[in-house]
């Protein structure tokens, strides 16, 4: 069985339009009425097909389906505007797995606000987890999108949200979202973020404090595990019994990368153990590729291509490591 741990919702026009009309009256007009059905949810497209051809082309079984992170607009204001949005994105995701149950689950996106506590963020989380069915949640390291206000994800700033992820059991995806910086794409974000996000967890007591957490990197990790030895050599101003590798080892790492050089340093750096599949598809490699004539996000192949990886290191990747982590889903 093939899990795709990072896959996004496709929404249809509807909750773009709701967004829209949130942004422009900041709150004015209150909640309003997202209008989002069954029907509009079916008839959704990326690039003209359905989310569910993209998944069945490539061969994935199930997709844990999230909010597309660059929409969920975290540094708005009024706060209120952000908890409508994605109390309606996370609506349309339960409408999509209701519609598809075999192939997809949801995964909770987080009302976090730039400049407030991520207690603000947890009633919805377990109304997703409780009364949604939802087996996990994107965790954006940086609401402020930008603006270098939040503290890293070592901080106790956090603790709130992690409690609550222990005491529900579901892992939090670590991906970032918007970028208000002009002179960087949010694509860019996504791994910087991502990768100061690991810095902060590998340089402080998250993991004492909550043995329990599960948080999965995306995007391989950011800099990991293409700077390993940068990060290595910060070692010799610590004062830790463990080695970064070790500690490294706490964390998870999905395998959206795009091409085989990238998937193998992942395996050879963090190993199959902490490695869960995931494509991102569709998304920004929901394109073909000049050189192969495939999809860039059909992943799949890339990692069956590495001749080193044992049938059960894939087992682990494409099935076995999801199934350990996300303890809420069920076939």
């Amino acid at each position: 069985m093939i899990i795709d741990v990072h896959n996004h919702v496709v929404s249809g026009d509807r909750l773009p339009s709701y967004q829209s009309f949130l942004i422009s009256g900041r709150g004015f007009h209150g909640k309003g009425h997202p209008n989002i059905t069954e029907e509009s949810v079916a008839q959704a497209k990326f690039s003209g097909k359905s989310h569910e051809d993209l998944l069945t082309e490539v061969g994935t079984d199930m997709a844990f389906i999230s909010p597309r992170p660059f929409t969920m607009m975290h540094a708005q204001k009024p706060e209120k505007i952000v908890h409508y949005f994605i109390e309606a994105s996370n609506d349309t995701i339960a409408l999509a797995v209701k519609l598809s149950p075999t192939l997809m689950r949801g995964v909770a996106g987080l009302p976090q606000c730039s400049g407030q506590s991520p207690s603000v963020a947890l009633e919805e989380l377990e109304r997703c987890v409780k009364e949604l069915g939802f087996v996990g949640c994107v965790v954006n390291p940086d609401p402020g999108e930008g603006d270098g206000q939040t503290p890293g994800m070592g901080d106790e700033y956090w603790y709130p949200l992690y409690e609550k992820m222990v005491e529900l059991d579901v892992p939090g995806i670590i991906h970032s979202a918007g970028c208000l910086n002009p002179r960087e794409s949010f694509h860019n974000h996504f791994i910087t973020e991502e990768g100061i996000a690991v810095q902060s967890l590998m340089r402080s007591t998250v993991f004492d404090d909550f043995p329990n957490l599960k948080l999965i990197v995306c995007h391989g990790g950011g800099s990991v595990p293409y700077q390993i030895g940068r990060w290595r050599a910060l070692d010799r101003f610590s004062d830790y019994e463990e080695t970064f590798d070790q500690r490294l080892k706490k964390l998870y790492f999905d395998t959206a990368l795009y091409n085989t050089e990238s998937l193998e340093l992942l395996f050879k750096i963090v190993g199959p153990d902490n490695c869960l599949f995931g494509s991102e598809r569709p998304g920004a490699g929901s394109s073909t590729n000049p050189l192969t004539g495939r999809w860039f996000d059909d992943i799949k192949p890339l990692i069956d291509d590495i001749p080193w990886l044992s049938d059960e290191d894939r087992q682990k990747v494409y099935e076995g490591n999801a199934r350990r982590l996300f303890t809420r889903f069920k076939d």
